[in-house]
């Protein structure tokens, strides 16, 4: 009788060994006890980006700011402006000054007038100057211009008084010799107060020292001038020559155009083609040039602030994988791979540069709202850049910490370990 022995059991096949791996949530957790490992080190890391992604959505912020306060300020003088030029009328009934004696009431009588004058520069005789002493001389004062202008011209040019007052219409019916001086003027003759009745000299005629302009809303260029009643310079030097005379009107927000097509009718219904009026053109190249400057200048100074912090924070992360190197080495033993130890870096760079773009982010916000709080304006935030200034700041830390990381996966885990 034969037995038959079992056969051998298999031999069992042998166990895969699992490739070891990171999970999203550990790599969450491993940055964010890699950043509050060192607290006071993580914060002056991000510092860096804290102040160039503020910078960022400052400078974004106070440029459209400012850039709307430019956009108002124009918006508004193109509105309330109408200029009326004396054209003389054709060669056949040219005359040399269009301007009726009555032009002021003319126009104000318009709806949506709130001021209105006329104005010319007075071309002087050879040897005549302006003067403060009734010496003759040949100094700077012969370049100051003399304008002539009717009371309703300064009160539209918007001044703002140093001293004294302007002339009003009793001195320009009774062709009085008074004067109102700008402020760059009367530095220039000397004429520091009106309370002791100066007087400044016209070839040989006294003019008493009324006023100082120290600046106008409308027309600043007359600040270098003298100004006269527009009746006493036609008496004493004749109507306008080749210098033709204009008139300013001021308008109600809105009104310009309007009065811009009324004003020549009003002013000589016989004879409008003697003007020509016309509003100021809305200088859309001048604003959007001033805006495009400054935003170009601050957005270098916040690149500078983001290149700044990125090399802060590629420079602590550089250093904190030399302190590390005995954890690298840990970790590569207990079988992490290079790809983790450098993805684990790039996560603590990455954290450090998200926190500095929202507390930059937060920090620019509050720079806005309190410039234009003190200011008087309004804040005008681009909500898509407070959106992505965070993700700035992540992307500066990410490019941050390649290199860092890179040289952390690159330690051989054995020279770790000995370390």
């Amino acid at each position: 009788m034969t037995t038959t022995e079992p056969d051998p059991a298999p031999a069992p096949a042998p166990r895969r060994t699992r490739r070891s791996a990171l999970s999203p949530r550990d790599l969450v957790s491993e940055a964010l006890a890699g950043v509050l490992q060192r607290p006071a080190r993580s914060a002056l890391t991000a510092l860096g980006t804290v102040l160039g992604v503020g910078s960022f959505i400052a400078v974004l912020g106070l440029t459209g700011t400012a850039a709307s306060q430019i956009d108002g300020r124009f918006s508004e003088l193109t509105a309330t402006e109408v200029t009326v030029q004396d054209t003389g009328g054709t060669d056949s009934g040219h005359v040399p000054l269009a301007f009726p004696a009555d032009a002021d009431t003319r126009v104000n009588r318009l709806n949506g007038v709130t001021a209105a004058g006329v104005y010319w520069k007075v071309r002087l005789v050879a040897g005549q100057t302006v003067r403060s002493t009734p010496a003759r001389d040949t100094g700077t004062t012969a370049q100051t211009q003399l304008i002539a202008a009717s009371p309703g011209m300064l009160e539209a040019a918007g001044p703002t008084l140093a001293q004294g007052r302007t002339f009003d219409t009793y001195h320009d019916s009774h062709r009085e010799h008074v004067a109102v001086l700008g402020a760059a003027t009367a530095a220039r003759l000397g004429i520091t107060t009106v309370e002791t009745r100066p007087a400044v000299f016209i070839g040989d005629t006294a003019f008493t020292v009324i006023g100082i302009v120290d600046d106008l809303e409308r027309k600043p260029e007359l600040l270098m001038s003298v100004l006269v009643p527009r009746t006493t310079a036609e008496h004493l030097w004749g109507p306008p020559g080749d210098e033709r005379a204009n008139m300013l009107v001021a308008t109600e927000l809105g009104a310009a155009r309007q009065i811009a097509d009324e004003a020549p009718t009003a002013l000589r219904p016989e004879h409008p083609d003697y003007f020509k009026a016309a509003a100021p053109p809305d200088p859309k190249a001048l604003r959007s040039a001033v805006g495009d400057d400054l935003g170009q200048l601050f957005l270098l100074l916040a690149g500078v602030c983001l290149v700044i912090g990125s090399v802060g924070i590629a420079n602590t992360t550089l250093v904190a994988v030399m302190e590390r190197t005995g954890e690298i080495g840990l970790r590569r033993a207990l079988g992490a791979r290079g790809v983790h130890i450098t993805t684990q870096f790039l996560a603590e760079s990455a954290a450090l540069g998200l926190f500095g773009g929202l507390i930059g982010t937060s920090a620019g916000t509050l720079t806005v709202v309190l410039v234009s709080a003190v200011r008087q304006w309004t804040p005008v935030i681009d909500p898509l850049a407070v959106a992505t200034a965070p993700v700035l700041g992540l992307a500066t830390g990410l490019l941050a910490g390649l290199y860092p990381a890179w040289r952390a996966a690159r330690i051989p885990p054995a020279e770790a370990l000995r370390r």
